[in-house]
């Protein structure tokens, strides 16, 4: 079994191939399950080192676009693509020219070379939740379902969709195996922020936990739809391991999602680590984050994901304990 991972020295990038290493095996498209002998990662930066010692990994550093259009990737016996490098959403807002680049014709040229190769391989598409949004002067669609209309209100949401839309149509060609993925927002997120409209979701978390003050830029009663990364993760490799049959229509699925608010992910940091750690959100308006916020849904269904035998999360108070656990090295704060 031979796997690519685009992105793959970001945070979910890593996780995944981490987990599927650690797997040994996938299954293809509900094919008996086979071992991973290569698992390519590409991306600008290189990938962590536990990653890079392993025989079994071969990394391509690189702009993704050049390498796909110059047929560098994917390699001859690619099995299984996992396209995760994408441009973030606020990246996207400040900046169209990048989004279109990386989120659009990258996604297209790659699945240009899928088709090049002849062999059909399984593409599982990282896709998001913001291809929905609450259309100006409408309510909001409650809840949003797998087959709720898309409409989204970013640069990012609509490259997204675009994206699904590519997948399906080369899936229904015959191009491609392909699975499109609607990632809810993944909280929490260790080591650095990125460019996200979202990220402050990890940040308000991780940030106090580090002894470090973080701003909360909603107001407490603002509704999110949230993932762990181990959700995330086991939903991603889910969608390739999945027969044709069980997966069902080309369309895009919503992963599992926990319903909470901002306040309540505040009320259980405070559970996990006192007074202290809530003591450093400071609770600061920002209009513009704001403003794409209040496009995003918070009432996900994922009746698709759920037959698919996946769950969400139990609760975000376990989410943060589960974060601390795995992230023990940056807790500056007691926990209880």
């Amino acid at each position: 079994m031979n796997i690519l991972i685009t992105g793959g020295s970001g945070f979910l990038g890593a996780r995944l191939a981490r987990t599927l290493l650690q797997q040994g095996r996938l299954s293809r498209a509900g094919a008996a399950a086979e071992p991973i002998t290569s698992l390519t990662l590409t991306d600008r930066a290189p990938p962590p080192p536990d990653l890079a010692s392993d025989p079994r990994v071969r990394q391509v550093g690189g702009d993704l676009l050049e390498l796909v259009t110059s047929r560098a990737l994917p390699a001859a016996g690619t099995d299984v693509i996992f396209h995760l490098a994408a441009a973030v959403s606020g990246e996207c807002e400040a900046d169209f020219d990048l989004g279109m680049r990386s989120n659009f014709a990258a996604t297209h040229q790659l699945l240009e070379a899928c088709r090049a190769l002849g062999s059909r391989p399984v593409f599982v598409f990282a896709s998001s939740l913001a291809v929905f949004g609450k259309q100006p002067g409408r309510p909001m669609p409650e809840p949003i379902t797998d087959d709720t209309l898309p409409t989204p209100q970013s640069s990012y949401g609509i490259q997204k969709f675009i994206g699904e839309q590519l997948v399906a149509d080369y899936a229904r060609k015959g191009f491609v195996t392909g699975r499109s993925v609607r990632l809810m927002t993944v909280s929490v997120r260790p080591g650095r922020p990125n460019g996200a409209a979202s990220g402050f979701l990890s940040g308000m978390i991780r940030d106090p936990l580090a002894g470090v003050r973080a701003q909360v830029p909603v107001a407490a009663a603002t509704s999110v739809a949230l993932a762990s990364p181990a959700r995330t993760i086991e939903g991603i490799v889910r969608a390739a391991e999945t027969s044709d049959d069980r997966w069902g229509p080309l369309t895009g699925i919503n992963l599992p999602s926990l319903r909470t608010s901002v306040g309540e992910m505040a009320a259980a940091l405070e559970k996990v680590a006192g007074r202290d750690a809530t003591a450093l959100l400071d609770w600061t308006p920002d209009p513009a984050i704001e403003r794409l916020v209040s496009t995003w849904p918070g009432d996900v269904r994922w009746e698709r994901a759920r037959g698919l035998g996946l769950g969400a999360d139990a609760s975000f108070e376990q989410v943060v304990r589960d974060y601390v656990r795995e992230n023990a090295a940056a807790i500056k704060l007691p926990v209880r």
